[in-house]
């Protein structure tokens, strides 16, 4: 189990760090999403990236 993080007193959750890690890998893959023209195979392409963001959290979390 993970504990909180403190900085400068205040508690942090750990859920803060896996949003964040999962944000810099959702970065990352914009880079692959734009080279394949992600735009051209969904109709609605930020509702895609959303969905995307969500499954990449969920594996940071049942992963760390």
């Amino acid at each position: 189990m993970r504990h909180d993080i403190t900085l400068g007193g205040v508690l942090i959750s750990p859920f803060v760090l896996d949003a964040a890690v999962a944000f810099a890998i959702l970065v990352a893959l914009r880079i692959l999403f734009r080279w394949i023209r992600l735009g051209r195979f969904v109709a609605n392409p930020p509702l895609a990236e959303a969905g995307i963001y969500i499954c990449v959290l969920a594996l940071v979390v049942v992963l760390l």
